[in-house]
């Protein structure tokens, strides 16, 4: 049994002799999320409804089928997984461990919605947007959202500051706009909370123009805040921008620094190669900058091997 869930570890992780299967299954289950995202957001018209119900239902409980033996699998097998084989705990609390992880969460979330409809009684509508929670599933097999999923990781206290510093400019907003337009325009700023819609829109600089200062120190204040939101707006998107980059430059590092360790006699033999490539879609980097690093370090190396004054190989 150990000896079938490590291959079906080895299958879901695109590891090892499964490397390319595993690829190929990664294609089938990002060409059927987007089938099923696509599928979703059809469904909502309603003539498309009437015509295809029984296309839309059977695509459906095929795709909660297919989604649900992932899950269970990726449940069964996670014990096999590099980072959790080595703990030294019971298989149970290795799952318990893995059902609460993030991907987890997001399968789950694919196929939830379908199986309480068995059950329960829901809005289709609500159920409708709530299956579109499918398209997270990319994140297991997106280059992107992993680097952006760790960016966020990196930078969690600092955005935690940016979004508080803007939570305190957002009430002193809504506060002076509040004082300074609610006798004139009751209607639209009767409260902070109701001055808050302003508020928000003017910080985020989209301006829908249904709510407006019509005095003038309003419209000088209103002006104000918009100024001082283009400063504010950029802090969260800059600090996302630099860990991105940085993010993707540590994992360069990491496979340029795999790739000189595996030419410490000089040259890469199969086995070399194939470690090298696992870590290249483990790391989400492609094939061109793979080639690119593994030419780079093997000239770097080769250039080591030689004495700079006499030309002779150390």
């Amino acid at each position: 049994m150990t000896a079938y869930r490590t291959k079906v570890a080895a299958l879901l992780a695109g590891q090892g002799a499964y490397q390319k299967a595993g690829g190929y299954l990664d294609a089938f289950l990002i060409t059927l999320i987007m089938i099923n995202v696509v599928a979703i957001v059809l469904e909502s018209v309603p003539e498309l409804t009437a015509q295809y119900h029984h296309h839309f239902l059977l695509l459906e409980v095929t795709s909660v089928g297919i989604f649900a033996i992932e899950y269970l699998l990726r449940l069964w097998s996670c014990v096999e997984q590099t980072g959790d084989k080595e703990l030294n705990t019971s298989n149970s609390r290795k799952r318990i461990k893995y059902l609460f992880s993030p991907l987890a969460l997001i399968d789950l979330m694919a196929i939830l919605p379908s199986l309480l409809m068995m059950f329960f009684a829901f809005d289709l509508r609500f159920l409708r947007v709530i299956r579109l929670f499918r398209i997270f599933k990319l994140t297991r097999y997106s280059r992107a959202m992993q680097l952006l999923l760790a960016a966020f990781k990196q930078e969690g206290s600092s955005l935690l500051a940016a979004f508080f510093i803007m939570s305190v400019v957002l009430i002193m907003a809504s506060c002076g706009i509040y004082l300074l337009e609610h006798d004139v325009q009751p209607d639209k700023f009767g409260s902070i909370p109701e001055s808050m819609w302003w508020a928000m829109a003017t910080l985020t600089t989209v301006g829908y123009g249904d709510v407006v200062p019509i005095t003038p120190i309003g419209r000088f204040f209103g002006g104000v805040i918009t100024l001082l939101s283009m400063g504010m707006v950029a802090i969260p998107t800059g600090l996302l921008a630099s860990s991105f980059a940085e993010q993707l430059r540590k994992r360069r590092d990491a496979f340029n620094e795999a790739v000189l360790h595996s030419l410490h006699d000089g040259a890469l033999d199969e086995q070399e190669r194939q470690h090298l490539e696992t870590l290249r879609i483990e790391l989400g980097l492609s094939p061109s900058e793979a080639n690119q690093a593994i030419k780079l370090m093997t000239s770097q190396r080769a250039y080591a091997m030689y004495c700079r004054h006499c030309g002779h190989k150390l």
